[in-house]
């Protein structure tokens, strides 16, 4: 699956999603959900070497733009090049060459963008969208997630003040994009997109997104102090999960705008959120979603062709229609690996 799959990625997000996706299932040691993760050890063993993962921040770096802030070209958008963050704090931190400052000096540009370049809103959520503010749910995995992770290692006042940060850009956006009558996030508020449907995968990336951050939270060694951001949390990750499941369908699938009976299903963000139920059930010791996660991933693994792609995805950058045409998506490649990451650990 990975083999076919990995050539096709050329989006920031889709290769900052495979970053997160091969962490999880093939070094778990070195991912947020362990125990022990935060830090990573500084000299990697050769069983743990991540080496796919160290080779895509490499690749980051030596291709970034030299003047430009961000670690690739997002392609107008603030958040997507951000996703690629985690790995590259990775790269650094295990670094065997101490004088090599490319991977710390690069994260510090991402972080410098995101705070004090990109736009943000009067509440301070800052934009998923560099030309106007816009607010979008994916942005909840691409660059909390790795504000929290810098904030982790820096390990100090200010390395807690970016922990803060992260929960609260989880918080605004919450504040902008959930729907209460529903359980559920709308897609984009604000600027000149605005999309209020319940669209599945933008609740994926939320429900997902936020359950890093949780668990960033509470591998550092600010944990203790940061209980009730941990306690919001876990309750915004099950109010989203509470509100999908509710609308599964009978054969274990999620439609694309949740909703909307006329919606086509969607196999990607079934994954994506039903690898959220298990990491969500495995943190809270709640198994309340695993029903449903379980219909849902035995129906993903239903939808793979013999050659390992996954079917009947939503084309992620027109939203409103499936992949058509032989056409495959990268993200629901990654979203399968989270999902079976997930359930084995």
């Amino acid at each position: 699956m990975l083999s076919d799959s990995q050539p096709r990625r050329q989006k920031s997000w889709e290769i900052g999603t495979l970053a997160e996706a091969l962490t999880e299932a093939e070094w778990p040691m070195l991912s947020t959900f362990m125990a022990g993760s935060v830090p990573p050890p500084a000299r990697l063993p050769w069983w743990e070497s991540a080496s796919d993962v160290l080779t895509i921040a490499e690749t980051t770096i030596n291709q970034k733009v030299n003047g430009k802030l961000p670690l690739t070209d997002g392609q107008g958008a603030v958040g997507d090049p951000a996703s690629l963050g985690q790995a590259v704090l990775l790269r650094n931190w295990t670094r065997t060459d101490l004088t090599d400052m490319r991977f710390s000096i690069a994260a510090g540009e991402q972080l410098q963008y995101l705070l004090n370049v990109a736009p943000h809103s009067a509440s301070g959520a800052i934009s998923h969208r560099e030309d106007q503010v816009e607010l979008w749910s994916d942005f909840v995995y691409m660059a909390p997630p790795f504000i929290a992770y810098f904030g982790a290692l820096q390990n100090d006042s200010g390395g807690k003040a970016l922990l803060q940060t992260a929960y609260d850009q989880v918080r605004l956006y919450r504040d902008a994009l959930f729907d209460s009558n529903a359980s559920l996030w709308r897609h984009i508020a604000m600027g000149s997109m605005v999309d209020s449907g319940h669209w599945a995968t933008g609740n994926g990336w939320a429900a997902a997104g936020a359950m890093r951050v949780l668990t960033t939270i509470n591998q550092s060694s600010f944990s203790s102090q940061l209980r009730s951001q941990q306690s919001d949390l876990v309750r915004w990750v099950d109010e989203i999960l509470t509100g999908v499941w509710k609308h599964q369908q009978s054969n274990g699938t999620l439609l694309n705008y949740i909703d909307q009976p006329n919606s086509f299903a969607d196999s990607s963000s079934t994954a994506l959120l039903a690898a959220t139920s298990f990491r969500y059930s495995a943190f809270t010791n709640d198994s309340k979603h695993d029903d449903a996660a379980t219909r849902a991933m035995n129906l993903v693994f239903d939808s793979l062709d013999k050659n390992g792609w996954l079917l009947n995805t939503v084309d992620p950058e027109k939203v409103v229609s499936p992949d058509l045409n032989g056409a495959h998506s990268p993200e629901g490649q990654s979203f399968v690996l989270l999902l079976t990451a997930a359930w084995a650990a």
